[in-house]
C-alpha cells in the first residue's frame, strides 16, 4: 500500500452535504480535503474567478467590444499576471494569494494560460473551429483543474509542501475536458441568454445553425433536429473524454491519499449525473432539465462515498 494512503475513512462520512448541494462541483469535491488545502483551493479559485468574471460580465452585456476596450481589458489582465509573476501584492487578497502559492509551491502556468484564454475571449467572438476551442480550454478548463490536481498531490515535508511527482496537466486534462463539455451543454440556455456561446462555429455550420438559432431555442423556441444533432455530437465528444477521465483517475489514485482520491470521484460522478440527463433525441436542453435537484445530488454523493468506502475495505 502506498505510503500516502490514509489508514481510515472517517473523513468520508463527516461532511454534512445539506449545506453544499448547490455549490459548484469543484467546491463540493474539495470539502473532503483537510482544512488548509480547502482554504488554498478557495483562494486559488477566487483569484481565477476575478479574471474570468471580468470578461464574462462584460460580454454578458451583449454589446460589441471595441478594439480599444479589448486592449484596455487585456492590459489589465496582463498587469495582474505580471504583478503575480513579480510577487507584488496590490491588495490584501493578492497578498493572501501569493502566500498560498508560495506555501503550496503552485506553478504559475495555470494562471498564465487562464489569462491567455480570457484575452482570447476579449479579442474574438467565439471559436472558429473545435481545435481552437480545445486550445482555449487549456486556460479555461485544464488550468483550474491542474491546480485542483496539484493540491490533491502535494505532500507535506517538514512543514513545507512539495510538488506532486507526476504531471498535473496530463493527469487533470481528461476529467477537465469531460467536465467542461458537460458544463457547456448543461449551461447552454443560461449562456445563450447571457450572450455567451461555447459551441465551435465549424460544428454550428455543419448542422446549419447560427447564434440566432441558439438564442431562439434558449428563449423557448422550437428545438430543431439540427440542434438535437449538435447536442448529440457534443455528448459523443464528452463520452470520449469521460472514458479517458475514468482511466486517468484510476491511474492517479495510487499516488494520492484517499480523501483526495474521493474528491476526484466526486467530480467525475457529479458531472456524470448531469451527463446522464442529456437527452439529444427528446430533451429540452433547459437549465431546469439538466441541473439535478439537490435531493438527487445528495443521493449521488452518498452513493459515491458508499461505493468508494466499500472499495477500500
Amino acid at each position: 500500500m502506498s505510503k500516502n494512503i490514509d489508514t481510515h475513512l472517517s473523513f468520508a462520512h463527516e461532511l454534512d452535504f445539506s449545506d453544499i448541494l448547490t455549490n459548484p462541483i469543484l467546491d463540493i469535491a474539495a470539502r473532503f480535503w483537510e482544512k488548509d488545502r480547502y482554504q488554498a483551493f478557495q483562494v486559488c479559485y477566487r483569484s481565477m474567478r476575478r479574471i474570468d468574471d471580468l470578461v464574462d460580465d462584460r460580454k454578458a452585456t451583449g454589446e460589441a467590444i471595441s478594439s480599444t476596450e479589448a486592449a484596455l481589458f487585456s492590459r489589465m489582465i496582463n498587469d495582474w499576471i505580471g504583478s503575480i509573476r513579480e510577487g507584488r501584492a496590490d491588495d490584501p487578497f493578492q497578498k493572501e494569494f501569493l502566500a498560498i502559492r508560495t506555501r503550496f509551491d503552485i506553478p504559475l502556468w495555470p494562471w498564465e494560460r487562464l489569462c491567455r484564454a480570457m484575452i482570447y475571449d476579449l479579442q474574438h467572438n467565439g471559436y472558429s473551429n473545435f481545435l481552437t476551442f480545445l486550445r482555449y480550454t487549456e486556460g479555461a478548463a485544464i488550468a483550474p483543474a491542474a491546480i485542483f490536481m496539484h493540491l490533491c498531490g502535494v505532500t507535506r515535508n517538514s512543514g513545507h509542501y512539495v510538488r506532486p511527482d507526476f504531471d498535473i496537466r496530463k493527469a487533470a486534462r481528461p476529467l477537465a475536458l469531460f467536465s467542461y463539455l458537460v458544463h457547456i451543454i448543461r449551461d447552454f440556455q443560461k449562456d445563450a441568454q447571457s450572450h455567451l456561446n461555447y459551441f465551435a462555429f465549424d460544428l454550428l455550420r455543419e448542422y446549419s445553425l447560427d447564434i440566432a438559432d441558439l438564442k431562439r431555442i434558449a428563449d423557448g423556441g422550437a428545438i430543431s433536429n439540427s440542434f438535437r444533432q449538435l447536442v448529440a455530437r457534443y455528448k459523443s465528444i464528452a463520452e470520449y473524454y469521460r472514458g479517458l477521465a475514468r482511466i486517468a483517475i484510476d491511474k492517479a489514485a495510487p499516488n494520492l491519499p484517499q480523501r483526495y482520491q474521493l474528491s476526484l470521484e466526486v467530480i467525475y460522478n457529479l458531472y456524470l449525473q448531469i451527463f446522464e440527463r442529456i437527452d439529444p433525441e427528446k430533451g429540452t436542453s433547459t437549465s431546469v432539465e439538466l441541473n439535478p435537484p439537490p435531493e438527487e445530488v445528495k443521493a449521488r454523493l452518498e452513493l459515491t462515498v458508499e461505493i468508494f468506502s466499500s472499495s477500500k475495505k
